[in-house]
């Protein structure tokens, strides 16, 4: 029998006099409240709501992120996991201090570093003083003006430290009161776009138009855009109008997802084609919404391109208050700076406002896809192409081409040509071709020594493979890809070795951290191509880990320059 007087007394829970985890500050509260407006409190929009309290104060400090997280009815930590994920976020934690109002970031990925980002990355510093931040920052898209920089959201081209410093003491008078962040960022000059009216004049919406009220067939459609041969042009090579096929075949509501996070080294047609005819890829977004059947449409765009997105937001509007036959919605969402969100999963979580980290698969992504449901994803320049093939015919496009390939394709060309930039040449010139036809050659005291064909993760091929066919699948024999399209050209000046480190330090930077054979990989891969004798036995194991184990192409195409180095370039690390 147990004896109660030897028990302890029962004694009552203390009540705590405030509830457990931070409290929100009512001063911070109330600023959130009035940025976010009549907006909708959906978990989808979290990163926008983001973006906009760091676009009016400069930064994420703690008070308004517990705010955020109270006015959405959702948990700090979830907030917190997001905005701590992606580079563009100042996230401010317990006794840090605010940045300056005024950042500088200078692109040192591989075509800046040719151009002498790293240089001018030495010298601004000192040059601008305390009171302005200075960072490196991964591919901003601009590689055919090399070295770019950007300041505060103002693109540099041909970026200098004198125009840097000229530009941050505009911008310091224009905002003299620091922590003063209402409006961000200069006036961003962009080239003169075709504007709504201008492509309604043109001719433009009046396929899509016929195509909305029945005088186009759907499976007529679909067939012309097969036989036209046209593939994804984001990387995957995907044929269009299959996909279009297989999402239409899945059951309805379907969504359509435009990829326009072209973060890969390298690349930067979408903005190119962005900044001159926006209403052509929009038009091409219609079409494929009404052939697939689409109920909404949601634009995703790098947070880089500042100009492309004012243009964006102006034409969008500008359609759908004068729309030419009846459209679904379209959303324009923002990125925040992650090249992990170029991969199509990993876009479809941050559109849904969370951590860009890619999906497993199946079930993939045209089954169940974006707030799970059949997605159309699409490149940004795939979608360019639709109103032309099918206003010309599919034999139009796939009678473009060289040494047995068929269509046309937009090459982002940089490093050590004359002329860099995109250039619309057949599908299947050789980079030997492209540079003497449509970059009018190499700089003056530079020979053709390598380039890498497909960006950053496409691997590098020596002078002496210049006639390889530039295409999807001609350069498997290779260990390389085409990718993008992103052609970056070595000279005799440069070392592939140098080329190899540039992108794994990219990739080192930019992985999600989801896996392991990713996340450790290529800071272990870094480090070992860091020394001046590479240990090949390992570096080689690694590799093979990374490529069969990694979950998304980051990991799994990140060992390609490495293992171009050790196949075309072994004198260099003899």
């Amino acid at each position: 029998m147990t004896d109660m007087s030897k028990q302890k007394p029962i004694t009552r829970a203390r009540v705590r006099a405030t509830p457990k985890g931070r409290r929100v500050v009512p001063k911070a509260l109330e600023e959130v409240v009035a940025l976010l407006g009549d907006s909708p409190r959906r978990r989808d929009l979290l990163i926008e709501y983001l973006h906009r309290i760091q676009d009016r104060y400069g930064c994420l400090a703690a008070p308004h992120l517990v705010a955020l997280a109270a006015e959405m009815s959702m948990a700090m930590t979830e907030v917190y996991e997001v905005a701590t994920f992606y580079h563009h976020f100042d996230v401010i934690r317990e006794g840090d201090s605010e940045p300056p109002a005024i950042t500088v970031r200078v692109c040192d990925s591989i075509a800046c570093e040719l151009a002498g980002a790293c240089d001018l990355l030495g010298k601004l510093p000192e040059l601008l003083g305390s009171g302005v931040r200075v960072l490196h920052a991964p591919c901003i898209g601009r590689c055919e003006t090399a070295p770019a920089a950007v300041v505060g959201q103002n693109p540099v081209p041909y970026a200098t430290a004198d125009k840097i410093a000229s530009l941050v003491k505009t911008n310091a008078v224009k905002h003299p009161e620091a922590g003063d962040h209402s409006h961000p960022h200069l006036d961003i000059v962009t080239p003169g776009h075709v504007d709504y009216a201008a492509y309604r004049t043109q001719g433009g919406y009046e396929l899509a138009k016929s195509c909305s009220d029945g005088t186009k067939n759907r499976e007529e459609v679909i067939a012309a855009m097969q036989d036209s041969g046209l593939r994804g042009l984001g990387g995957a090579g995907f044929p269009a109008g299959r996909k279009w096929s297989l999402v239409a075949a899945q059951p309805a509501p379907r969504l359509l997802a435009i990829n326009i996070d072209e973060g890969e080294p390298g690349t930067f047609k979408d903005r190119y084609y962005l900044e001159r005819d926006p209403h052509r890829f929009l038009e091409g977004a219609l079409i494929s919404a009404w052939a697939v059947d689409i109920a909404e449409i949601y634009i995703y765009l790098r947070d880089e391109y500042h100009g492309c997105r004012a243009i964006l937001e102006r034409e969008i509007v500008a359609l759908q208050a004068n729309p030419p036959f009846p459209i679904p919605p379209i959303h324009l969402r923002r990125g925040a700076g992650a090249y992990i969100c170029g991969e199509e999963s990993a876009m479809i979580e941050s559109i849904e406002g969370k951590r860009g980290e890619p999906r497993l698969r199946p079930p993939y992504v045209a089954e169940v896809g974006l707030f799970n449901r059949p997605t159309l994803e699409h490149n940004m320049e795939t979608l360019h192409w639709v109103r032309e093939i099918l206003e010309k015919g599919p034999a139009w496009f796939s009678g473009h081409g060289r040494h047995g390939r068929k269509g046309l394709r937009s090459f982002s060309v940089s490093g050590r040509v004359q002329t860099p930039g995109v250039h619309l040449a057949p599908a299947g010139i050789t980079v030997k071709e492209l540079i003497a036809e449509y970059c009018d050659g190499m700089l003056e005291g530079h020979v053709f020594y390598g380039y890498l064909p497909g960006g950053a993760s496409g691997g590098i091929l020596p002078a002496e493979l210049g006639d390889v066919p530039l295409d999807f699948d001609t350069l498997n024999d290779h260990g390389c890809f085409i990718g993008s399209a992103a052609i970056v050209i070595l000279s005799n000046h440069d070392r592939a070795t140098d080329a190899a480190r540039n992108v794994m330090k990219f990739f080192s930077q930019e992985t999600c951290g989801q896996c392991t054979p990713c996340r450790v990989g290529t800071v272990k891969a870094l480090k070992l191509m860091e020394q001046q004798n590479w240990d090949q036995p390992l570096l080689q194991e690694l590799s093979q880990a990374m490529m069969d184990a990694s979950i998304c192409g980051l990991g799994q195409a990140a060992p390609n320059p490495i293992r171009s180095v050790f196949e075309f370039f072994p004198k260099e690390i003899e």
